[in-house]
C-alpha cells in the first residue's frame, strides 16, 4: 500500500488527459479518453473523478486501479457474459473490441442505501411509490438488505444532463431495449453480480450496488465500458457493516461515497461550482482506491511508471505504426 506521503507527492502528476497524435480525435468522457482506431476503441482511464453528473477533481493514481481492477473482473466473469477486451497494453489502457452500446445503464442494488437523487433510498425515504417500478417492503432502513437484488435501469445522459431513472417495463416500452434482449440483460447482470458478491465476500467486502454497460459485438449482447470498480460500484466493509447495522452511522466503504459525502457535507449535490478537494483529502481518496484494488485481487499495487501520459503514448506506438 503507498503511504499518503507517496501519494501526496504523485497529486501534482494526476492524468488529467492523454493527447495520442495519429490515433485521430480524442473523445473526452468523464473519466475516460476514447480514440477509435481500424474498428478497435483505445480506453485510456485518467485520473478524473466525477460525481453528481460533474467531473470534479483528479485523483493520482486511480485511472491505474479502474483499468486494472476492470481487466480483473473482466476475468472472473467471463464465462457469464462475453465483454469487450482485447488487450491492456498499459496499465491505464484497455484496448476493446468497437461495440453498439446499449441506452440504458444497468444498476443492480443488493441493498437500500445512497445519497444522489436517483439512490433507491433517496426515493424510497421521500416516499416516492414504487421507486424504480419495484415493490419494496415497507419499513425498510438505510442500508438494509434487500430481500434479493434489484434492477433500476437509468437512461444514458450525454451532454452534462442527468441520468433519468427508468422502470424495466418503461426500457421496453420506450423502444430502448427489445423485450427479448432485455430479459437476456437482466439476467446476466444478476449473475455477474451474485459472482461479484461472492467474490467480494471473500475478501472481507460486501458489494452493495453497481452499474453495468451492456453493448452489442456482432449482434450478440457483451460487458463494456468497465466492472465492479469503485467508481461504479459501491463497497462495505463486512465487518464495519455489522457493527453499525441498525444504528444511523455508515459503514467503512472502499468506494466513491466516501467522496461523495465529502461534497454533500460541503453543501454541493452537483449544481454550480464544485469546492476545491485539498490534498489531504485527495490522498484518502487515493488510499481507498488503492485498497479496493489490493482486498479484491490479492495482489500489490504497482504504480505505473510516471509521467503516466509518455508511457502510455510509448505503449500505443505499435498501434499508431499499424494504423
Amino acid at each position: 500500500m503507498l503511504s499518503i506521503e507517496e501519494i501526496l507527492e504523485a497529486i501534482p502528476h494526476a492524468l488529467l488527459r492523454v493527447d495520442v497524435p495519429g490515433l485521430g480525435k480524442r473523445i473526452e468522457g468523464k473519466v475516460r479518453d476514447i480514440y477509435v482506431v481500424d474498428g478497435k476503441r483505445v480506453l485510456i482511464t485518467t485520473d478524473r473523478v466525477s460525481a453528481f453528473d460533474r467531473v470534479l477533481g483528479a485523483i493520482p493514481f486511480k485511472g491505474q486501479v479502474l483499468n486494472q481492477l476492470s481487466a480483473w473482473w473482466f476475468e472472473q466473469v467471463k464465462d457469464i457474459v462475453p465483454n469487450h477486451v482485447i488487450s491492456v497494453p498499459d496499465p491505464n489502457v484497455t484496448i476493446a473490441r468497437e461495440a453498439e452500446p446499449l441506452s440504458v445503464e444497468v444498476i443492480v442494488r443488493g441493498y437500500i442505501t445512497g445519497v444522489t437523487s436517483t439512490s433507491l433510498w433517496t426515493l424510497y425515504s421521500q416516499g416516492v411509490e414504487r421507486p424504480y417500478g419495484l415493490d419494496l417492503p415497507p419499513g425498510l432502513r438505510k442500508n438494509d438488505p434487500l430481500p434479493e437484488p434489484v434492477i433500476t435501469p437509468t437512461t444514458k445522459a450525454t451532454g452534462g444532463a442527468h441520468d433519468e431513472r427508468l422502470t424495466s417495463a418503461e426500457v421496453v416500452e420506450r423502444g430502448l431495449v427489445p423485450a427479448d434482449l432485455w430479459e437476456e440483460i437482466q439476467q446476466a447482470a444478476l449473475a455477474i453480480f451474485k459472482r461479484g458478491q461472492e467474490i467480494a465476500r471473500r475478501a472481507g467486502l460486501i458489494l452493495v450496488d453497481t452499474k453495468y454497460e451492456f453493448g452489442l459485438i456482432d449482434s450478440q449482447p457483451a460487458l463494456i465500458d468497465e466492472i465492479h470498480t469503485p467508481d461504479s460500484s459501491r463497497y462495505w466493509v463486512a465487518e464495519s457493516y455489522e457493527a453499525v447495522r441498525g444504528t444511523d452511522q455508515e459503514p467503512e466503504n472502499f468506494d466513491k461515497e466516501f467522496l461523495r459525502l465529502w461534497f454533500v457535507r460541503q453543501g454541493y449535490r452537483g449544481e454550480g461550482e464544485p469546492p476545491k478537494m485539498p490534498p489531504e483529502f485527495i490522498a484518502q481518496v487515493a488510499q481507498r482506491y488503492i485498497a479496493a484494488y489490493e482486498r479484491l485481487t490479492g495482489e500489490t499495487f504497482i504504480p505505473g511508471e510516471q509521467p503516466a501520459a509518455e508511457r502510455i503514448r510509448a505503449a500505443l506506438q505499435p498501434l499508431i505504426s499499424n494504423h
